[in-house]
């Protein structure tokens, strides 16, 4: 019965989401030839708005563990990606305009990639190879200067729940170049909204900000692994039941909403 009640829910959820992206896509249009402050504060209002349906529909909320690490700097935040959620959450809940590194082929996505491409966040072609990172500590350099911080997923992709990817270097190599420090980012949301998963189940979220972590001058390799140590050291903190070597860690006061 739960199973089947929660697919009603999922399924509402998605008509939701369908119903309203088009049109709010094209209230974005006519935004395109204003500065870019406002053409980002109007269309983050449909990635809020969806993970607010998430919660009264779903019933998935959140809470937040750390939101006092986030300095008042640019910054690149490292966070773990288990689900679509942290896309929609993070770019609105976090402070300054904040840009995603994704893959060009997202732009061509209606409505969706239409309101992505209007927020000028950085863009790579995959195809390139080496050159792509190139791509990121150019765009990246600009972004920061105009005060944006930077969210990368150092796995590279969404992670099943329980499991850990291969800690790229990208997104290190990008705040040693640039000069800015890294936050790292572990979350939970697959357990709530698993990857590629079309049933939601309710339940909270934990979103937990690690202390800024400084890259310039320092060897890339030691950088990552106290980076990709935090976040899996985390993730078996607020996800214990879920890592077979999880240990018990004392827990951390979190805001929930």
């Amino acid at each position: 019965m739960n199973r089947a009640i929660h697919a009603l829910r999922s399924a509402l959820f998605m008509l939701v989401l369908v119903v309203t992206v088009i049109p709010y896509a094209i209230a974005c249009s006519f935004f395109f030839l204003t500065p870019l402050s406002w053409r980002y504060r109007f269309t983050l209002g449909w990635p809020r708005f969806a993970v607010w349906a998430a919660k009264v529909v779903c019933g998935i909320r959140w809470q937040v563990i750390g939101a006092e690490n986030i300095p008042d700097e640019p910054v690149v935040f490292l966070s773990k990606h288990q689900s679509a959620w942290e896309t929609l959450f993070l770019v609105w809940w976090l402070p300054r305009e904040v840009c995603f590194v994704h893959k060009r082929s997202l732009l061509m996505l209606p409505f969706f990639g239409w309101g992505l491409g209007m927020l000028r966040m950085i863009h790579i072609d995959r195809a390139k190879g080496a050159d792509a990172f190139i791509q990121v500590v150019r765009q990246g350099k600009t972004r920061l200067g105009e005060g944006r911080s930077i969210v990368l997923f150092p796995e590279g992709t969404r992670t099943p729940v329980g499991s850990q990817g291969s800690y790229k270097t990208g997104g290190v190599r990008l705040a040693r170049a640039t000069g800015a420090r890294i936050v790292p980012i572990a979350l939970n949301s697959g357990e709530r909204w698993a990857r590629n998963a079309f049933i939601k189940t309710p339940g909270t979220v934990t979103i937990s900000v690690g202390a800024p972590i400084v890259a310039a001058g320092r060897p890339v390799n030691e950088v990552n692994a106290e980076v990709e140590g935090w976040i899996e050291t985390e993730m078996r903190r607020i996800s214990p039941k879920v890592y077979s070597d999880a240990a018990v860690i004392t827990e951390r006061p979190a805001t929930a909403a």
